[in-house]
């Protein structure tokens, strides 16, 4: 058997008789001649079968092959101007190794819950891998800008016996007879890690019990959340402008085709490059009262306001100095505004929303503990948390960014359902 090679690596072999494993994507006929497109993952291939060039098998396997049936094929590869890849296969051989029956996702158009059920074949299409590629590039640039600058990699746990964010949205389970919850946020844990390494991140799955339907929202999603010993506000925000572009600049450096093949008009990320805009909450009111969106001032901006505002500006836009009574109990407050919180969320443009959420964070050890007793929290579960300020506390941020809306952002999606490969949604849980 001639030599296994990737599609995606064709242009190495022209001329060379080559073998390729696989699955049919799609077929057509004419006269004796079978164009079968083949994908091995990589990429697409057109396999031609020439009835004269084969066996009596392998034309017949090329007649009765159905869509997604495994595929082995032997043949030489050819310069082809007119295909994407500028390659074709002339077949010598063509083997089926099973052979799919009634595959249900046909070319028809199909609902939203039937791809949703059948999100394990969705996943093999042309649109799905261009996402999910995309995704890939994305997390490959997030580990990549904190890697080349110095930060370790700190995992935290899954199961926390306290909320970071409040106890309304968690997911709560038996731990041995105690209660315990699927984790919020990475956060405490990772401020732990910076005063460990001065420079510390965490990366995992992150979870929401939100009765939210929205277009935004999972209740499992991936979240980054760096954090670093000495860093003030304006550190966090400059680093989180930094990471952004970092990583818009390398989907549409590395990814270009697959933005080409979602069709997303690549133009407003093309300007995703620092300073970003920085406007303090109370001028992101006045935006809000200009377009006189109906907002009450002190509350938290939703989902129609996030979007009135991003629209002003061609970048993602920061907002911070938000008020410290709808923010997190661990978030320091400014001396000069004490009812403002040192606090910074990011929006991305074109309606996508808060992608980063980050602030400074309370470095004092007696005001964190009053904050903890305000807001209901047991001290006792938090006595960890607390001993970081007894034990050579500094000023410290951080930040994080929900992969999920980066990837609808940047890729341009109508839902954060396809940016993962298994979305869990309100009603979702299958497959």
């Amino acid at each position: 058997m001639a030599k296994v090679v990737q599609i995606s690596e064709i242009s190495k072999y022209a001329g060379e008789e080559v073998t390729l494993q696989g699955w049919l994507y799609n077929k057509r006929s004419s006269g004796k001649l079978r164009f079968l497109l083949v994908r091995d993952g990589s990429e697409i291939i057109q396999c031609v079968v020439f009835k004269g060039s084969v066996s009596e098998e392998s034309f017949n396997n090329a007649d009765i092959v159905t869509q997604e049936s495994s595929v082995r094929v032997m043949g030489v590869v050819t310069e082809d101007k007119r295909s994407p890849l500028g390659y074709e296969l002339q077949v010598n051989t063509f083997e089926i190794i099973q052979l799919s029956h009634d595959y249900p996702i046909t070319k028809k158009e199909h609902g939203t819950d039937f791809l949703m059920d059948h999100r394990h074949l969705w996943l093999r299409s042309t649109r799905q891998h261009a996402i999910l590629r995309i995704r890939h590039e994305i997390i490959r640039s997030i580990r990549e800008f904190f890697d080349d600058r110095g930060f370790t990699l700190v995992d935290t746990p899954i199961f926390t016996p306290n909320a970071a964010e409040g106890t309304t949205n968690l997911f709560e389970t038996d731990y041995f007879g105690e209660s315990a919850y699927l984790t919020q946020s990475g956060q405490l844990y990772a401020e732990a890690g910076a005063m460990a390494f001065g420079k510390a991140y965490c990366f995992g799955p992150t979870f929401r019990a939100e009765k939210s339907k929205t277009r935004r929202h999972l209740t499992e999603f991936w979240m980054v959340e760096p954090e670093v010993a000495f860093f003030d506000l304006n550190d966090d925000m400059q680093l989180a402008e930094e990471f952004v572009s970092h990583i818009v600049q390398n989907v549409l450096k590395n990814r270009r085709k697959e933005l080409q093949k979602i069709e997303r008009d690549t133009t407003k990320l093309e300007q995703v490059k620092p300073p970003f805009p920085k406007i303090h909450y109370n001028e992101a009111v006045e935006i809000l009262k200009k377009n006189n969106i109906d907002f009450i001032e002190g509350d938290d901006f939703g989902g129609t306001d996030e979007t009135v505002i991003s629209d002003q500006f061609e970048k993602p836009v920061i907002i911070h100095h938000y008020p410290a009574a709808i923010k997190a109990f661990y978030m320091k407050r400014d001396k000069k505004e004490p009812d403002a919180a040192l606090a910074m969320d990011m929006l991305a443009p074109e309606g996508y929303g808060e992608i980063i959420g980050g602030s400074q964070r309370e470095d004092d050890y007696d005001t964190l503990l009053t904050r903890i007793k305000d807001h209901n929290l047991s001290e006792e579960a938090f006595q960890w948390y607390l001993d970081l300020r007894k034990h050579g506390s500094v000023p410290h941020s951080g930040f994080g960014l929900g992969v999920e809306r980066t990837v609808s952002w940047i890729c341009g999606l109508k839902h954060v359902r396809e940016t993962i490969p298994f979305p869990r949604l309100m009603q979702r849980i299958y497959p």
